[in-house]
């Protein structure tokens, strides 16, 4: 059910699927635009927000970097959608075409709450766009398939072997076509995957599991 009050609209529903139904109604009216905002939580809000990439429609979606190694982020990025991540997102929120903005609705009611007001989709896109240029960027070749963190991609077992080489930063982005930050965002996922807590410890641990050797053979 949908309650609305000149620019501002309450989508709500008896249960899960109500609100899913709702939500999707609105991202289905999306002609150009989807901003998706997400602080990380496994919610209803944010599975309904990441369902899907429509052909035509840009989607631009961030997240914090506790979530880069999301499944579900991976199939978005492969299917079109621009993806990035930071330290911390402060919250949840749906930007639509840049005219509706959609926030989870608190208290009792379960649902999402779509404001039409200029002032707060203003106010939404700008904290959206800060924090979208100084997010990394997470290109779909940096994730497994699978989504199985105890294997590497042929792009990370690349910059493994050049590091490992003593190859630097700024070298490394070059050869494998992305930016520095890319690169130390990279080193920072497979350290927290290997468990090690300086670059020296990760490049041993690697070679104890296989991963450079594999490269290099």
């Amino acid at each position: 059910m949908t309650v609305q009050t000149g620019q501002l609209s309450l989508v709500t529903g008896t249960g899960p699927g109500s609100d899913r139904a709702g939500l999707g109604e609105l991202l289905a009216e999306a002609t150009g635009e989807v901003l998706v905002m997400s602080t990380g939580t496994d919610t209803a809000f944010q599975r309904i927000a990441l369902g899907g990439v429509r052909p035509g429609v840009r989607h631009k979606v961030l997240f914090p970097d506790s979530a880069r190694m999301s499944g579900a982020l991976n199939r978005m990025s492969r299917a079109g959608a621009e993806v990035r991540t930071d330290a911390e997102v402060p919250m949840d929120a749906l930007v639509i075409d840049r005219t509706s903005v959609v926030l989870p609705a608190e208290g009792r009611q379960a649902g999402s709450a779509v404001f039409r007001l200029p002032g707060v989709v203003t106010a939404t896109v700008g904290l959206f766009e800060r924090i979208w240029q100084a997010a990394a960027p997470l290109v779909p070749l940096d994730l497994p398939d699978d989504g199985n963190a105890s294997i590497l991609t042929c792009r990370e077992q690349e910059l493994l072997t050049l590091l490992f080489s003593g190859t630097t930063d700024e070298s490394a982005a070059a050869r494998l076509g992305v930016s520095v930050r890319t690169v130390r965002r990279m080193v920072a996922d497979i350290m927290n995957r290997l468990g090690a807590r300086s670059r020296f410890q990760a490049g041993a641990k690697a070679v104890d599991r296989g991963w450079l050797m594999a490269k290099a053979g």
